[in-house]
Formats: C-alpha cells, structure tokens, sequence
C-alpha cells in the first residue's frame, strides 16, 4: 500500500471536496480520484460516500480514518529520523496556539530556527480544544496552550510562563475605578472572547467562584478585534499581561490591574504523549525546556 494514497484519503475527509484536496497534495484532481479508488481496491471497501460529489466517509472509512492518520504521521517520522541521523532537522513544524499564547510564538519559532536553521515554520492559531484534537490526529506537531484548566489527555508539556490578565480601556472612555473588585468587573461594558476559548472559560470560572457572572456586551475570538472595540471608548475588555508589550506606543489605551492578581494560568508547550516520539516534537521539547522569554512574560 503506497502511503501516498492514503495521504489522498485524508485529504479527502479534512478538505471536503475533490478538488480542495486535489489542489492540497499538489495533483490534477483525476490523479486523487483514482488514487482513492485504487485504495479502496486494495482494501476491498468502499470509503468513500460519493452523490456526483464527496459526501462523507463511509463506516468503513471512518473505521481506518485514525489508522491512516497515524500510518502516514509514522511514515512522516520515520523519512524524518533518517535524514537526521547524519544531518541537521529539516521540513515542517506545525504549531497550533492558542490566541493567548501569541505573543510567545515569536520566541519560539526564533530559537526552533536558530538551533535547526532548515526547519520551516507553520504556525496556526486555534482553542485549546483544537490543539488537543489536531495533536490526536497527527496534523499538528507541537501546541502553545494552557496546562492547567481543563489539561491536555495524552500529551507531554513544558511551561514557559504563567499568565495573568489585566483590563484595558480606552483614555477618555469607559470610567474604570482606580481599585477593581471582582464586582466591579461585572458591572463593566466588556468585550470579550467568547465562550468557546479556553481562557474565557477561566475567567468565567474564577467569576464564578464568587457568585458573580459576566455578561459582555461583544464576544470575538481575536484580541485584536477585542481591542479595535475598546479603542472606541464605549467598551473595556480584559486581556493577557504577556499582550502588554504589544500595547506599547498606543497612546489611547490605559490598562488596570485585575483583582487578585496573584492567580495566575501556566503556559506551555505541548506534544502528544505516543511512542515513538517523532524527531519534530522532540525538537520542540527539548528547545521549549532552554527557552527563556523576556521579562513581559511571567516566569515561575
């Protein structure tokens, strides 16, 4: 069975359409369609639904789909340990984070490519959720998410820094009190993330805790469009320190520091727990456990 095939499969499911997939493995789509079919031959099962279009995976489809996620994430490795075993790391590094954890992906990719300058660098953000599911199926290789709330199943991780948050507002706009409780949070017009990101979930946790709710004005899932609203002046919104930095030479915006600053979320570096560990996680371990960040990011 030709590895490339099966990559034509799983180009299929994550595409979901003929020609996506065809454009994504560098083929005419003719080329992906008969390779599919020359799979399912070889198998002796149908896989894939087809109405004059893709339609989904069969059940035999669904069946092999981890298999085949992790047949050709080995194969991957395996070209990988060769090449490395008489040379420098090369090929690419996929990294998913999440958008809290951006300000550090500088950082990182800066040192990944200092220590394996042929390495290129792809990096993605999305919720922790994704990261997790993206780790399981191979099509990530490394993750910058939180360690503690809701931690990552079947995953290895490395801290880098603990977050804090702050609040940001606008100079001239929304009155904020010179000591913030966590009453006067709730009371505040806010632009938030929404719930489907992790850091959000821990702030309403901590909210929570005390018997109190938030319930933002606009939700979004960027901190840039988070603090387009708040330049506006009618919003605030509530952010990671380690963002700090990026608010330098804004003379519109004014920050606060939250309640309880003490609390805080660790950050890190994550890769799926399986053996044998590819030689792309084990680069970004063993960079992630020698790096160290600036002082706009919380050490432990």
């Amino acid at each position: 069975m030709q590895t490339r095939l099966v990559e034509y499969f799983l180009a299929l499911e994550r595409e979901g359409h003929f020609a996506r997939a065809a454009a994504h493995c560098n083929v005419s789509q003719p080329t992906l369609s008969a390779g599919i079919a020359t799979l399912e031959a070889q198998l002796g099962k149908r896989l894939i639904r087809r109405d004059r279009k893709y339609a989904g995976l069969t059940a035999e489809g669904e069946a092999i789909l981890p298999w085949a996620r992790q047949l050709v994430a080995a194969a991957e490795a395996l070209g990988q340990a060769a090449e490395t075993a008489r040379g420098p790391l090369k090929g690419e590094l996929r990294l998913g984070a999440i958008p809290a954890a951006m300000p550090a992906i500088g950082c990182l990719a800066e040192a990944m490519l200092a220590r394996y300058p042929g390495l290129n660098i792809s990096v993605r953000a999305l919720t922790s959720r994704q990261i997790e599911r993206e780790l399981a199926a191979f099509e990530l290789d490394a993750g910058l998410t939180y360690l503690d709330f809701e931690p990552p199943a079947h995953a290895l991780s490395v801290p880098l820094y603990v977050e804090r948050t702050m609040l940001v507002s606008a100079v001239g706009g929304v009155a904020v009190p010179d000591m913030i409780d966590w009453a006067d949070l709730a009371r505040l017009p806010l632009c938030l993330l929404h719930q489907g990101m992790q850091n959000r979930r821990i702030l309403d946790a901590r909210l929570a805790e005390r018997g109190l709710a938030l319930r933002p004005l606009v939700t979004a899932d960027s901190y840039v469009a988070l603090l387009g609203l708040v330049q506006q002046g009618r919003l605030c919104s509530i952010i990671p320190d380690s963002h700090a930095t990026l608010l330098n030479g804004l003379n519109w915006a004014r920050t606060h520091a939250m309640p309880d600053a003490d609390e805080g979320s660790r950050v890190g570096v994550i890769v799926s727990d399986s053996a044998p560990m590819g030689p792309l996680a084990q680069a970004v371990l063993a960079v992630a456990r020698s790096l160290r960040l600036p002082p706009g990011f919380r050490s432990f």
